[in-house]
């Protein structure tokens, strides 16, 4: 039937929460400054039909993201997975290509943010992390890759930590720590749990007992997060999710598209 109008091309971010997300507005503004006619938006989807709308938004010519609490389900839903997603257990983009594809750019964008605040690479860096779910994982994997001389973990259950350490090999420079026995000085202190997005939250780490040269914390939200505001008023280089989030996005989208992203237009989006 000739002259019915085609619709945009779907993208989708799935997860809950999601409401919160600045996702379907940076990419939103990058089809815009594009010219491509696609269409981002936020789904808030329960665990049971992640790998079902993953397959169908991307067999449709689309593709997505996946957020809390379903990188793991998301990686399991895969026909393809990258190596990054084998060694995490954890997927957040995905796009058709013979079956359903899978990476995650986590890993590339914390280290992008990780070294935007420490002021440097990496390497040989003391790092400290709190949690151990799947963003806590590409943390993990990504301070492995850039060869940082220790990295200790801290969470409420210390037996998902050590699962965290396992699954990754177990290497020799990746401790569990206790939080209460914490003597090390780190060059970077890392929120990877999602303690921040409420208003009613505690603070993931007492700044006052961590002796960190920097913070960075994963979560984001509109004015900062509680744990950027106390680290900035230790005088600390703080950061939150913004930088991670869009440089994230922006190597989603090049996924997808396989043209460059126009980062300048993302970072507008979130005031970076």
């Amino acid at each position: 039937m000739t002259g019915v109008p085609s619709l945009p091309t779907l993208y989708a971010l799935l997860g809950d929460p999601v409401l919160h997300s600045l996702s379907p507005a940076i990419h939103n503004a990058a089809f815009r400054a594009l010219d491509i006619d696609a269409n981002y938006t936020a789904l808030k989807t329960p665990a049971d039909l992640v790998g079902s709308l993953m397959r169908e938004i991307a067999a449709s010519g689309g593709g997505g993201n996946v957020t809390l609490p379903h990188k793991g389900e998301a990686a399991r839903a895969l026909d393809h997975a990258s190596d990054v997603v084998t060694a995490t257990g954890a997927c957040n983009v995905f796009w058709w290509d013979d079956g359903l594809c899978g990476d995650n750019t986590d890993v590339g964008a914390f280290r992008a943010a990780a070294e935007a605040v420490v002021g440097a690479g990496l390497q040989g860096r003391r790092v400290l992390t709190v949690g151990a779910g799947g963003a806590a994982r590409a943390v993990v994997y990504a301070c492995l890759q850039a060869e940082v001389e220790a990295l200790d973990i801290i969470n409420r259950s210390r037996e998902r930590a050590e699962s965290l350490r396992r699954g990754l090999g177990a290497p020799a420079n990746v401790r569990v720590t206790d939080p209460d026995r914490l003597s090390e000085a780190y060059d970077v202190a890392v929120n990877a749990t999602t303690l921040g997005l409420r208003d009613t939250d505690p603070l993931p780490l007492d700044l006052a007992r961590v002796n960190a040269k920097a913070v960075l914390d994963l979560v984001y939200g509109p004015g900062g997060t509680p744990l950027v505001t106390a680290a900035r008023a230790a005088g600390l280089p703080a950061e939150d999710g913004r930088r991670m989030l869009v440089e994230g996005a922006a190597a989603s989208f090049e996924r997808w598209l396989g043209v460059e992203a126009p980062r300048a237009v993302m970072y507008e989006v979130v005031g970076l």
